[in-house]
Order: C-alpha cells, then structure tokens, then sequence
C-alpha cells in the first residue's frame, strides 16, 4: 500500500509521524525508532563503496566512443558545468544561509537526547576513496578491453552488480528511508528544536530553487553565445523536458521529453541523439546546487565552518562519484554518502538528515538536470559545426 504513495508524500509523513512520536509518545517508543534508525545508518555506511563500485565501472565502461573526439567535449563541458554549478552554490550559499542557521536554535543532529536499545556496527569491506579509485582502475580497464577485443565477462559482472545494487536501493533503502527518517525527526522532537530545524531548511530549499534557475539562465546564455541562438527562446523550449523531470525524478526515465525538447531548439539529431542521454548520466548540475547548499546548513547546524577548501574538494569529486547515478530517486544523494563523510565529516545523524532533505527537493533538482543537458547539447552542436566535427564523426 505504501508504495502507492509517492516518496516525498511518505517522507513527509516520516517527518510528521517522528516530530509527533518524540513529543507526544513514552520515551521507550522514541528510542525503539532511534534505533531503528542508528542500525539502518549503518546499513548504509556499508553500502556506500558498493554504490560507488555499481555507478561508476559500468559508467566508464559504457562511455566507449560514442562519438568520436566530440565525446570528450561534451563530458569535460558537462563535468565544468557540474563544478561551476557546486562552486557558485557554495559561494552564494556560505554568506547566505549562516544568516538563516543563526537565526534559529537548531539541534546538532549527532548530539541527540535519545539513545539506542541496540548499538549495531556494519563496518565497510573498502573504504570510500578505496572504492572511487578501484572503481576508476577497473572502469577504465574494462573500457579498453571492451573497445579492443571480445571480453565482455567483467563487464557483464559489473552490470549485473549494478542492477542488484539499484535493487537494493529500489527495494530497501528507499522504502525504509520514511522510518529513518522519522527517527532522526523523534530524536530532534524530544530535544525541542524540530520545527526550528523544519523552518531553517524551508527558507534554505527557496534559496536552492532560486539558484537551480539563476543557474539554467546563465548557462542558456552562455550557449546562446556559443551557438548565436536565443537563450530565452531556447529555455522555453526546455519548459516540457523540466516539468516531466518534476514529476519523474528520474533524469533516465525524462530522456524522450528531453530529447524532443531539445531539438525543438535546431540541435543537429545526431547530436541530441547521443549528448543528452549522455548527459543524463554525467551531467548533475542541479544536484550538485542542492546538495552543496545542505550540506553548508549542515555543516553550520553542526557547528561548523563550511571552508572552501573542503568544499571545492566535495564538488570535485562529486561531479565524478554521481556518474552514472541510477534513474531512481536519491540516487544522487546515495552515490554522495562516501563523501559527506569522509571529506565533510558527516555522522550517521547528520547523513540521515542529508537524505531527506535532498529527497524532499530531488525532483527540483533533477529537473535543472534535464534542463541544462538541452543547453550543453547547443554548445556540443555549435562546437561541432565550427570544427567540422559533426559531418566527420557524427553522421
């Protein structure tokens, strides 16, 4: 019955549902969800490298030679996209919502009241950079063996792996992600500060949504610039491809919107046909915003300082890790749970708190997805008439 509902229906009802059991119910009922949530957090933190593992091989596997030398254009455009995007957010966002956080008194999500029944540790078979850079090596071999010879057995291993990792997350990280939730809610609800918390990331999601088309408008005009076409006129176009995306959440399952919104905008077919699905697995701008913007208010909840440093280093790697992202909700969030911890320092608490949040909002974010992979494949399109690449590669 459940699974009738939508995700973000559910996790409001997480969200609900745990604020009412930490003020209104015994204290042995909060804890009994706490635990729950401290066991499925652990859980998740054993999942991560294989996450990591599961996106990224088959994501550098499958890249091949799509297109000739266009198709490092149209990856190295959509990666700058993707740490532009994360950098401005972090520079807009780091004087912006300190003043939002400050104002409130918002509990630190690691310094609950509650304690577990039940403390439970899942350590991890690698560590997270352990799995980015196994992750690259094999992705990186099994794409030259691909494109060189007949060995497809690892390649086939990796995908099969993939398909049972987003299993898992389709069939068990999802559906539970509202009782996790709702644990994190109970414990902030029995400290008193819930809706404090609730108010600071409602103002936080206005700034990420202003940002997403602050966003869409440059880019657009930057391939208008490129391309001598309208920007407005284009971005109208796209108007299709973003509500589809609102209601899919999926940037994989938007592609056909994408792909006709797209060539409304006189894109060379060859051209859309292979740089927006492409772009659908590595171009996450929109994310990259959201995600960067949480993570400074969380950061900040937690008494921290958000440092440049750190983050530029977060987005890097970032607009890396989320490559091939799964077209199913959180996918984004769950490729980014290594490096919230290992180089922000995030805790089970604080990790929790990321997921909902940035599933509350994923449909907006992967809507700004959609919408700039119709303006990089304008810039691609442009790149290739001036060189002649298009003719010679493409058609």
């Amino acid at each position: 019955m459940l699974k009738k509902i939508g995700l973000v229906p559910r996790l409001l009802l997480g969200i609900i549902s745990g604020i009412i059991i930490g003020m209104f119910f015994p204290e042995t009922v909060s804890r009994l969800l706490y635990t729950f949530t401290h066991i499925f957090g652990e859980f998740l933190n054993y999942i991560v490298p294989f996450v990591i593992l599961a996106f990224i091989i088959p994501g550098i596997a499958e890249l091949g030679n799509k297109a000739g030398r266009l198709l490092g254009s149209t990856v190295l455009i959509a990666y700058c996209s993707t740490v532009a995007a994360g950098t401005a957010a972090y520079l807009i966002g780091s004087r912006i919502v300190p003043a939002i956080v400050k104002s409130a008194n918002v509990a630190n999500p690691e310094e609950g009241g509650l304690e577990p029944f039940l403390t439970l540790e899942i350590p991890a078979l690698l560590g997270v950079m352990t799995a980015l850079v196994t992750a690259f090596v094999i992705g990186m071999g099994i794409n030259h063996i691909r494109h060189n010879g007949d060995h497809q057995n690892l390649y086939g291993f990796m995908t099969e792996f993939r398909d049972i990792i987003v299993l898992v997350i389709e069939n068990v990280i999802i559906p539970f992600l509202p009782f996790h939730i709702a644990g994190v809610f109970a414990n902030m609800a029995y400290s008193g500060t819930a809706f404090e918390t609730l108010n600071v990331f409602g103002k936080v999601f206005a700034l990420i949504i202003a940002m997403h088309l602050g966003y869409l408008v440059i880019l657009y005009t930057i391939a208008g610039s490129a391309s001598g076409k309208n920007p407005f006129k284009s971005l109208k176009n796209m108007i299709p491809a973003y509500t589809t995306a609102i209601g899919t959440m999926s940037s994989a399952a938007t592609i056909p919107v994408t792909l006709k919104s797209a060539k409304k905008n006189n894109i060379t077919e060859k051209i859309a046909d292979f740089v927006i699905p492409l772009c659908a697995t590595v171009h996450l701008a929109g994310s990259t915003i959201t995600l960067t913007t949480c993570a400074i208010a969380v950061v900040l909840i937690q008494g921290g300082t958000p440092t440049f440093a750190s983050f530029f280093h977060f987005i890097l790697m970032l607009g890396v890790t989320m490559v091939a992202a799964p077209g199913v909700p959180g996918g984004a969030v769950m490729a980014a749970l290594g490096l919230l911890t290992s180089i922000l320092g995030f805790g089970e608490g604080a990790t929790a708190l990321m997921i909902g949040l940035y599933l509350a909002q994923d449909s907006f974010g992967t809507a700004t997805n959609v919408t700039g992979d119709g303006a990089i494949a304008i810039i691609v399109d442009a790149i290739g008439k001036k060189t002649g690449s298009i003719k010679e590669k493409v058609a």
